[in-house]
């Protein structure tokens, strides 16, 4: 067994040692949570010795989870990235250490022998970002500059750039912007592009050791299909399990013909050109007048025709057709307008019951929105 040691991740620089330890030295495996008085309640003392990192997730639905990962996993997606890449260069973390996205930006830059820029502890805002922009480029050295961000950053940042020329010089100054965390509305990719940001979209998670599949390829020795509906993943980045839940990992990591799938909980397929296609979670599935309707293919398709990056579609009680789609967006939509786009697209279910306009949607830490969160406030403005 092997010691599992818990690191308060506010400061990201205080995993740079331990993880480094962690990858290559055999040191103690490691389980980053953000501070607190608690930060070490519930956490196990061991773990396996096949166990490098524990990345506790709840997700955007609320079911907790402890993925499990080895060295192997984390060094591969890293080298994988970095080959992806094709130079070496610094990296500015943005993103929560306690986030597989956070932590493969600490991973990339040790990989490499360095340390990433790092934003927090302070929270994400554009003029932190700014006012490392200095600091960024000495560390480079000359070297290419890159970063990691979610959507929700992404939209502020070009927001904030019209203000902030510097903003938008530091983000043309990066050689990738790596996108991912959620799915990207075309519009908003389209308007990053334009300003001269170069977006490479990712698409993975804890179970991935983070972005496997970047613009719609896998990268490195990872492999994609489709199994029953499903997104399926395999290769070398594979975490080893939830830890301390062999069921889960059990129904989630399975074999065929040899190799090794994680089942991911993204309806989605593979295509001809081996390109993958996210076409949402498997849960955000309802029932509305005893018909299916995916609550991702509903944004999908706001995300296509409307000018309306921020929005999510939730479900709400209905008395009579059980439940509706429920739009929540700081934008302005024309309810009827966007009711006779769903219904030609997606059938007459799938036409929402309203608009819930916010000044700003809530966020996990992580950036994403914060669904559980999202769906409570539409409920209650209906009491």
């Amino acid at each position: 067994m092997r010691e599992l040691r818990v690191i308060d991740s506010s400061d990201p620089r205080a995993l740079f040692e331990p993880l480094h330890e962690a990858l290559f030295a055999d040191g103690p495996a490691l389980l980053p949570r953000p501070g607190g008085a608690k930060i070490s309640a519930t956490a196990p003392k061991e773990v396996d010795d096949d166990v490098t990192l524990v990345i506790e997730t709840s997700g955007t639905t609320g079911a907790p989870k402890r993925v499990a990962l080895g060295a192997q996993a984390l060094v591969a997606s890293a080298e994988a990235a970095l080959a992806e890449l094709g130079s070496p260069g610094q990296w500015l973390l943005v993103l929560p250490a306690h986030y597989i996205a956070g932590i493969q930006v600490i991973t990339r830059a040790l990989v490499e022998g360095k340390t990433p820029v790092v934003l927090h502890p302070e929270p994400f805002s554009t003029l932190a970002m700014v006012s490392h922009y200095d600091e960024l480029i000495a560390a480079a050295q000359g070297k290419s500059l890159y970063t990691a961000i979610v959507p929700a950053q992404l939209t502020r940042i070009l927001d904030d750039q019209v203000l902030m020329p510097r903003l938008g010089d530091m983000m043309r100054s990066f050689e990738a912007i790596l996108v991912g965390g959620q799915l990207i509305p075309e519009a908003l990719r389209q308007r990053a592009q334009d300003e001269g940001f170069r977006i490479i979209r990712t698409y993975g998670s804890s179970e991935t050791a983070g972005g496997c599949v970047w613009d719609q390829r896998p990268i490195g020795d990872v492999k994609a299909t489709e199994i029953d509906g499903r997104l399926a993943i395999a290769g070398s980045v594979l975490a080893t399990g939830y830890l301390e839940n062999p069921a889960r990992t059990a129904a989630s990591f399975i074999e065929r013909e040899g190799t090794l799938w994680y089942l991911s909980d993204d309806a989605g397929e593979v295509d001809s050109d081996g390109l993958v296609h996210v076409h949402g979670r498997l849960d955000d599935v309802m029932v509305s007048g005893g018909v299916k309707v995916s609550l991702g293919q509903i944004e999908k398709i706001i995300h296509q025709h409307f000018d309306a990056p921020d929005a999510i579609v939730v479900a709400a009680e209905h008395e009579l057709w059980g439940h509706v789609p429920v739009v929540v967006t700081s934008a302005l939509i024309n309810l009827e307008e966007l009711r006779s786009v769903m219904g030609s697209e997606l059938g007459p279910e799938a036409r929402p019951d309203r608009i819930h306009h916010l000044a700003h949607l809530p966020l996990l830490p992580s950036g994403k929105p914060d669904r559980l969160a999202l769906a409570q406030l539409v409920k209650q403005a209906r009491v």
